[in-house]
Parts: structure tokens; C-alpha cells; sequence
């Protein structure tokens, strides 16, 4: 099977926490790739760094301030991707958040905040999206979740991730639930998930709050880069139309539980 990216060129991708990590990966892949790249996070300067590092590529980057767990900035947010672009042919729903509790230790704010923003807002940008690419006539959009292998088991090794767990198990049932309608509507719009293991961002030392610490982790597993994940994201935008590529499961080759 062949990748791809020529059909891509000079159209519209919206990545979601593009101001580090897998986000900012991605975001930067696209634009080399010629893509209009629209990067969102709630502080969006690191964005409008990596668009002036990015000028000479062929696409281009511009970044919009949104908080996804508020509603009328997400919508307002769609709005301003119409005015400026026409609407969007790409959604990559990459924002996640966790925290470093278990269960029996964690509080009511923290669990919504984690469905706020892994589940609610990735449901509202990718409802937006598939407006705006159904409203124009666009066939051929890809939505994309950025989801985990967590949202494939229960790591009883991990027990700080049993939450953040049942919030990815619930991406992994919305992107086989939007799969489903879309056919039943005879759309040809693909989704996809990508679900990695451990990733070395800034991800787990912000959530352990111990930043030696993650990198201890992320040293002994040899984990995953985050370009390894915006390798993953062309794999399936570049695939032959059709082609429905369903889950991407990847991780550290020592990360097996």
C-alpha cells in the first residue's frame, strides 16, 4: 500500500494541544507535507513560534487560542476556520489530559476534567468538523483521535491511569460509533484512531509532577518519539482512499503490558 500526501496539499488540518509534544509534532509533519495547519491550545505563543520556524515549508501554520472544554470557544473556533479557510478537511483530535491519582485517590474535578477534555471536547470538535467538511461537500476528510493503548486495557501496573483508562476506552468506542454512522449516511470521510504506548513528551512528568521522574520512565522503556505518532497520523491521512485504516496500535518494543 502506498502513502500518499500530493491530494493533501493545501488543505486544511486542525490539530488539537498543538503547542507541544505529539500535538506540535504533528502540526510541523503537516506543514512539511504543504497542508494549512491550524494549531490549537489554550496558550497558543509556542505556536506562533514553531509558524514563524515553519515559514520557509510549503504549508503554513496559524494558531487559534481555544480552550476545548468550553463550548462556545469550540464553536467559535469553527467559525473563525471558516472565515479565515473555508472549513476543515482534517481533524486530528490530539488534546488529553491525566492526572497522577488512582481511583480510590482522585476527586470529582479532576475525573470531569479528564471527560471534559478526552472525551466532550474531542466529541464537539469532531461534530464541528464533520459539519464543515459535510456542508461543503467534502468526501474525502479524515478524522483522527489521538487515543492510547490505554484505551485498549486496564495496566494494573499503572494504577494512576485507571481514569485517564476509561476515558480512552470511550474515545475507542466514538471513533468505531462514528465510523458506523458515517456509513449509514453513505459518507466516504474516514476515522481513525492512533493509540501509543508511552511517548517521551512532556505528558508524564507534567501529570507525575516530577519531571526526573518521567524521564527515568521514559529512559528505561526506550519510548516512543513524538514524531513516531505524526509518522502514524501520514500513514493513515496518505493511505489509498480506499482504504479504511481502523486502530494504529504502536509502542515501545519494551513496553508489553
Amino acid at each position: 500500500m502506498g502513502i500518499d500526501m500530493e491530494r493533501w496539499s493545501g488543505r486544511v488540518a486542525l490539530v488539537t494541544g498543538a503547542s507541544s509534544g505529539i500535538g506540535a509534532a504533528i502540526a510541523r509533519c503537516l506543514v512539511t507535507k504543504g497542508m494549512k495547519v491550524v494549531g490549537v491550545a489554550r496558550n497558543i505563543d509556542k505556536i506562533k513560534t514553531m509558524a514563524a520556524e515553519l515559514s520557509n515549508h510549503p504549508g503554513s501554520l496559524t494558531a487559534i487560542k481555544c480552550d476545548i472544554t468550553k463550548d462556545d470557544q469550540v464553536l467559535n473556533l469553527f467559525s473563525e476556520i471558516q472565515k479565515q479557510f473555508g472549513g476543515v478537511d482534517v481533524c486530528i483530535n490530539n488534546a488529553g489530559i491525566s492526572y497522577n491519582h488512582t481511583l480510590l485517590e482522585g476527586t470529582p474535578e479532576e475525573w470531569r476534567t479528564m471527560l471534559d477534555v478526552n472525551v466532550v471536547g474531542l466529541s464537539l470538535c469532531t461534530r464541528e468538523a464533520v459539519a464543515s467538511m459535510r456542508q461543503r461537500g467534502i468526501d474525502d476528510g479524515h478524522i483522527i483521535h489521538i487515543n492510547s493503548l490505554s484505551g485498549h486495557r486496564v495496566s494494573k501496573n499503572t494504577p494512576i491511569l485507571h481514569f485517564y483508562s476509561a476515558t480512552k476506552h470511550a474515545v475507542t468506542a466514538l471513533t468505531k460509533g462514528l465510523q458506523q454512522e458515517l456509513h449509514a449516511i453513505k459518507s466516504h470521510i474516514r476515522v481513525t484512531a492512533i493509540s501509543p504506548g508511552i511517548v517521551e513528551t512532556e505528558f508524564v512528568p507534567r501529570m507525575l509532577n516530577d519531571k526526573e521522574k518521567g524521564q527515568e520512565i521514559y529512559r528505561s522503556l526506550e519510548s516512543l518519539t513524538a514524531e513516531d505518532i505524526a509518522a502514524s497520523v501520514v500513514h493513515a491521512l496518505g493511505a489509498p482512499t480506499r482504504v479504511q485504516i481502523h486502530d494504529i496500535q504502536l509502542g515501545p518494543a519494551e513496553q508489553i503490558s
